[in-house]
């Protein structure tokens, strides 16, 4: 019997195990469906990583290849190749159903479970662009593989429909590789990736970012030939008119990603539908005793080093669950008879997380995060709880949607709170972006 299983072998996962060997666990698995440990980082050749973490910046596979080293210094177990179906959790831990090319078919029993799956792209299906169904179509994260790991090019003449971040990203990658990208198109009045990106990948590449525009027609018969673009209104439906016609032989989508849950769903982990990941406590437990969630498959970040800060601490969280030191300050769901905070996102605030707080097993300080649901220039971050009571406010110089925030609320304040908190956007008056 395993004292955690982690499901994913990302960056996610990795920091998690890793963290959870060093607090004390000896019998980890590792289960990672793809043929090498590392995730998304693997495709990811930029630099950029490693910053906040590592204080230098590194490429996607430099990031991954310091974890994997950490990784090899300990006795976790890796089972690579493999992929978990079914979760079962019980009374004495869970039962994990798992099959893999080497091993077969396998049940393997855990005392704690980290779900660190991460997320999954939106498809031309899930946004339901109109059209002929030629060759040519891909989200921009599987041409991110093609290019960066298969040495395979998909197409010359490219629109990229959203401005995420992997859109961005592979806008200059795609102009770096010889393609020409005739414009980036996106849906919002607003990008959704980080500035430095919309900076480093479109206008220093002089390709056009059209703001509340969208794809209305894709048009060819064995490859793409033409994609419509049409301005959109307030309600984000295509203004009639408004068509221009690029004539092109790819379409990336860079429609949004989606945390991958369907293990949690099966598990009867609680979801909530502002994430569409777990809900969790602030040591990243989730409904379930024994079950944590961390990275993308909780929310999506912008950040691999904020995804290993909170890894880690899912993974300190899970090994503390199965040594019996959750108890103390600072792990650990409370007791029926302790205070819990249900954090609520009010005006401008599209989720928290995390969803609940033990202020009892708060330490000094819990960080939430959070991003905003629209562009805001001088603004307060506001806490306020049930009575309407102000008890915390942080300043920013300006809120994108693309940008995920974090704040950290002292526990001296959440003890002297009214009911839930509530976290609101206040833009200053008089200030503008």
């Amino acid at each position: 019997m395993y004292e955690l299983i982690v499901i994913g072998g990302g960056p996610a996962g990795l920091a998690a195990a890793c963290a959870a060997w060093d607090r004390g666990l000896r019998r980890i698995l590792i289960v990672e469906r793809d043929k090498e440990l590392g995730g998304i980082l693997n495709q990811c050749i930029h630099n950029g990583f490693g910053l906040h973490h590592f204080k230098e910046e590194l490429t996607g596979p430099e990031y991954a290849g310091r974890f994997i080293q950490l990784l090899k210094q300990t006795g976790v177990e890796v089972r690579l190749d493999t992929m978990a179906l079914d979760i079962l959790p019980d009374a004495e831990g869970a039962a994990v159903h798992m099959v893999g090319r080497a091993s077969g078919y396998r049940v393997e029993r855990t005392r704690a479970i980290i779900l660190a799956m991460g997320c999954r792209e939106r498809t031309r299906g899930a946004i339901g662009i109109p059209g002929t169904r030629p060759a040519g179509v891909f989200t921009a994260g599987a041409a991110q593989r093609y290019v960066n790991m298969e040495g395979w090019m998909p197409g010359n003449r490219v629109v990229i429909l959203g401005s995420g971040d992997i859109g961005l990203i592979m806008a200059r990658r795609m102009t770096l590789e010889g393609a020409k990208v005739l414009a980036c198109v996106e849906v919002m009045p607003y990008s959704g990736g980080l500035n430095r990106n919309i900076v480093q990948c479109l206008h220093d590449y002089d390709i056009p970012l059209y703001l509340s525009h969208t794809v209305t027609d894709i048009r060819g018969k064995d490859r793409v030939e033409q994609v419509v673009v049409s301005k959109v209104d307030e309600k984000r439906s295509p203004i009639p008119g408004t068509e221009m016609v690029f004539d092109c032989d790819t379409l990336l989508l860079s429609v949004g990603l989606i945390p991958e849950n369907e293990l949690s769903r099966q598990a009867g982990v609680e979801i909530d539908p502002r994430t569409n990941g777990p809900e969790v406590w602030q040591d990243m437990e989730t409904s379930i005793p024994g079950v944590f969630a961390c990275g993308n498959v909780a929310h999506v970040h912008d950040l691999v080093d904020f995804v290993t800060e909170e890894s880690q601490r899912a993974g300190e969280a899970a090994a503390d669950y199965v040594i019996g030191r959750r108890w103390e300050k600072g792990a650990g769901r409370p007791t029926s008879d302790e205070r819990t905070i249900r954090l609520k996102n009010g005006d401008g605030i599209g989720y928290t997380l995390p969803q609940r707080i033990a202020v009892d097993r708060v330490d000094k300080l819990c960080t939430v995060a959070f991003r905003v649901s629209r562009i805001c220039g001088p603004s307060r971050i506001v806490a306020t709880d049930g009575a309407g009571e102000r008890i915390a406010a942080f300043n920013r110089d300006r809120l994108a949607p693309g940008e995920m925030e974090r704040v950290a609320l002292p526990r001296v304040l959440l003890e002297k709170a009214a009911g839930d908190v509530t976290l609101s956007v206040e833009e200053k008056e008089g200030e503008s972006a």
